[in-house]
């Protein structure tokens, strides 16, 4: 059985930080670019930040950045993002998603096929 595990949300102040982790197992991690997605009740999903197979690159949406830092662990199947400077505005369900043919991500990645999703993991910030 395929499982993503997504884990580290909470509720924090403005300002604050917290590190999300993906665990991912039944399906091949290290050959396959990453990406967290996050959605707001009420709101469209979005993709927050992607990064390739080998972890030495990424991208990520426009008002996120210089706050989020994704990074990933092939040996232990583990993808992270570290979120700094947290904001009202980033209060959502956060989702890992392996793509499904995808090793590097691009300006489209958000496009990419994405097969498995966890349940998530909630982030609240509040002021």
């Amino acid at each position: 059985q395929v499982t993503v595990v997504e884990s580290g949300g909470g509720s924090v102040q403005t300002g604050g930080s917290l590190r999300l982790s993906c665990l991912v197992s039944g399906v091949t991690f290290g050959n396959r670019a990453m990406a967290w997605f996050r959605r707001a009740p009420g709101k469209e999903r979005e993709g927050v930040s992607c990064i390739n197979f080998t972890g030495d690159e990424s991208e990520y949406l426009d008002s996120v950045k210089g706050r989020f830092t994704i990074s990933r662990d092939n040996a232990k199947k583990t993808l992270y993002l570290q979120m700094n400077s947290l904001k009202v505005e980033d209060t959502a369900m956060y989702y890992c998603a392996p793509a499904r043919y995808r090793a590097y991500c691009s300006d489209s990645w958000t496009t990419t096929e994405y097969d498995y999703w966890g349940q998530g993991t909630q982030v609240t910030v509040s002021s």
